[in-house]
């Protein structure tokens, strides 16, 4: 017997309600039930962070994740990003940087870097940061230690990292 359930999902801005079945993941809720294509389900096993979206401003693998779990949360998916017809910044470095080539994992890369920048300013270090007291400082072994969670087939990392790091305070 499947269970399904009455939710809500706020996407990029706008209250979305629907039906899923409790197992469904909010990747699979976005794309198959409300037509939300920025995020890419590629592996679907939580390891290439091409579903990447912002959950509530935290950076979250959605294919992983089950959209009963979400009700009422604020989704941003790479296509929520732009406001008045301007990119945000980091997709206008992506842009600038050559920091894509097929696309398909740009999304997610794009609102795991987001997510990135927003837990180094709070001051989470990472595996590569030497000094645990200071504030972060996103040099290039940071940002990539950061978005290693996010794969690119075409190998783009290089520009990748440097479109990041136009836009890291």
């Amino acid at each position: 017997m499947n269970a399904s359930m009455d939710i809500t999902l706020h996407v990029d801005g706008e209250p979305r309600s629907l039906s899923v079945d409790t197992r469904t993941t909010v990747l699979d809720a976005l794309r198959e039930q409300l037509g939300v294509t920025a995020p890419k389900k590629g592996c679907d096993h939580g390891q290439c962070g091409s579903c990447t979206c912002l959950v509530d401003g935290r950076r979250v693998t959605t294919c992983l994740s089950l959209a009963v779990a979400y009700d009422g949360a604020q989704i941003t998916t790479a296509a929520g990003l732009a406001a008045d017809g301007e990119l945000h910044p980091l997709q206008q470095a992506f842009v600038d940087r050559d920091g894509l080539q097929c696309g398909y994992c740009t999304p997610g890369q794009i609102c795991s870097a987001i997510g990135m920048l927003d837990e180094a300013r709070s001051g989470f270090a990472s595996h590569v940061t030497t000094d645990l007291t200071a504030p972060v400082v996103l040099d290039a072994n940071e940002i990539r230690e950061r978005m290693s969670g996010n794969l690119c087939r075409c190998g783009a990392y290089v520009n990748i990292v440097v479109a990041i790091g136009d836009v890291a305070p």
